[in-house]
């Protein structure tokens, strides 16, 4: 990955933004759900929130914090004490999450840094339309290294060290430019400078 000097934001498979944060203050981010339907939103650190549309969901990250990584869920069923299931972006049937999900994509999304120097990055097409289908699930699509579990997919064993873009993270880099679309993408790495806030929209 590029080396930054704050806080670098990745917008995993379009499905995921992580962050990695070096020396930088508490950071505040608004997640606000456009969709016409209900997303349940999911963080590390942060746990999780259900958001109906236009509802936001505030996450503040302490100082120090060393990274973190925010996504939505679709078609979710939580009881009383929040345990359930989601389509997509399930976290262990758990509505607070405590582990993250990667490799996938279900929701459009944007990164809107409060910085207006700073790149906002965005997947805003409907991937999951164009999927093949040998990746596509219920409500979303998951990455050929998810489906195959082979190194070339995976950026593993011989490819741990060299590992190109496959057929289908172009499908995906065709789609969303900005997103992180293969374990190796360092094109999609964005840097925002301390004392920058973010919102996030899922359905921009």
């Amino acid at each position: 990955m590029a080396k930054v000097s704050d806080l670098a934001l990745l917008l995993v498979a379009g499905m995921a933004i992580s962050l990695y944060i070096q020396e930088t203050g508490a950071v505040k981010f608004d997640i606000r759900n456009q969709c016409g339907y209900t997303v349940w939103a999911a963080g590390l650190p942060g746990g999780g929130q259900q958001l109906t549309q236009c509802q936001t969901w505030t996450v503040n990250l302490a100082a120090g914090t060393q990274s973190a990584r925010f996504w939505g869920r679709t078609g979710c069923s939580f009881d009383a004490s929040g345990k359930g299931t989601c389509q997509t972006g399930d976290c262990r049937g758990q509505l607070s999450c405590r582990v993250s999900l990667v490799d996938g994509f279900n929701i459009p999304l944007s990164i809107n840094p409060t910085n207006t120097q700073c790149t906002a990055p965005a997947c805003k097409a409907d991937v999951n339309a164009v999927w093949p289908a040998e990746l596509k699930v219920t409500g979303g699509c998951k990455s050929a290294c998810v489906a195959f579990q082979t190194d070339q997919y995976c950026c593993t064993g011989s490819y741990a060290n060299s590992c190109p873009a496959t057929n289908y993270s172009m499908i995906f880099k065709q789609q969303c430019p900005q997103a992180y679309s293969y374990a190796k993408d360092d094109t999609a790495t964005f840097a925002c400078p301390s004392g920058t806030d973010y919102s996030i929209v899922f359905c921009p």
